[in-house]
């Protein structure tokens, strides 16, 4: 093997199939399944459900993570907020040439890691290498399945209470300062992390008391509260006050200019839950070390209908409205 990946590692050859075999196949949990095109899997469930999405992070590498980890994490958690308990990943690799094979390795074992953390097996996927100048350095997607566990028939209603597991736009602005080079004695970290454990505990527990869950990746907090209310006509209402942001990613905010409602998250989640029950939800989220800082924000309502709205320290509103333009140059 050279010290980094060459066009000869995706012509299908015996230089691919070492490749596979030495950086994926040792660290995933595959190695049953190589002598056949597709994964062999038996699932236990009445439903299952099925995800999927690709990851172009850049820097590759940033505080907290890598495309590696929000990879199996943003796979596991867009199963986990559907109500399902994440039981197997693949991988598609789109490796531009050149790209160093330790990096390569690294990546693969952090996937491996995060998807042993959460009890998920990486049963297939497939590698392509692309000539230099084709991609940006790597491209990652993977697909997720997973055991439909809690389904809730609940429709959202005026007074359902709106819950954030944590602060928000930490994802974000880690991978601004670590692209940017900006205040490098920071300790600001992506929250990348899988919350499976957590939201299926939740799903588990309270069953029809949760109207929905989402993660709020890209556009933010702000774009998936749009998204859920929808063509609801509802209205939500927040309060700004209660929303969480770390003191640092504040302060960065603040000198840049950018709202952290609209920046990306990687490690969080946002649970409606019936008026009455946010008590309940909040004693099991916060049991957790990735739930630790949840807490209401806002409450669903027939005023301000087709909106989000907050209200300020100062007693007046503004409109939330879906991310338009990026504050920020693309992230993921």
């Amino acid at each position: 093997m050279t010290d980094e990946v060459k066009l000869y590692h995706g012509n299908g050859g015996v230089m691919s199939h070492q490749l596979i075999k030495d950086v994926f196949v040792s660290r995933f949990s595959c190695d049953r399944y190589v002598s056949v095109d597709s994964a062999i899997l038996t699932v236990d469930a009445d439903q299952i459900a099925y995800t999927t999405d690709s990851y172009v992070v850049s820097p590759i590498f940033f505080n907290g993570g890598d495309i590696g980890k929000i990879a199996v994490c943003g796979t596991i958690n867009d199963l986990a907020v559907s109500g399902a308990k994440p039981l197997f990943l693949s991988c598609g690799f789109i490796i531009e040439e050149g790209f160093p094979l330790s990096s390569l390795e690294k990546i693969a074992q952090s996937m491996a890691d995060t998807a042993k953390e959460c009890g998920v097996q990486i049963v297939t996927g497939d590698t392509k290498v692309v000539p230099r100048g084709c991609a940006d350095q790597l491209f990652i997607n993977t697909s997720g399945i997973g055991a439909v566990i809690a389904k809730s028939d609940a429709v959202l209603g005026a007074g359902d209470k709106v819950i954030v597991t944590g602060t928000i736009g930490d994802h974000g602005t880690s991978i601004l300062l670590s692209r940017e080079n900006l205040f490098e004695d920071s300790d600001i970290k992506s929250d990348c992390a899988p919350l499976s454990r957590m939201l299926n505990d939740l799903s588990m527990q309270m069953g029809a008391e949760i109207v929905l869950m989402k993660d709020p990746t890209r556009g933010g907090v702000a774009t998936t509260l749009n998204e859920i209310i929808g063509n609801t006509g509802l209205g939500i209402e927040l309060d700004e006050g209660t929303i969480p942001v770390a003191t640092a990613v504040n302060a960065v905010c603040t000198m840049l200019g950018l709202d952290p409602l609209y920046l990306a998250n990687e490690g969080k989640a946002l649970v409606v839950v019936k008026q009455g029950y946010e008590a309940q939800a909040l004693h099991i989220l916060t049991q957790y070390e990735c739930g630790k800082d949840s807490c209401v924000i806002g409450t669903v309502t027939e005023a301000f209908k087709g909106n989000v709205v907050s209200k300020t320290k100062t007693g007046t509103h503004r409109i939330i409205e879906m991310l338009y333009q990026d504050q920020l140059p693309r992230i993921c």
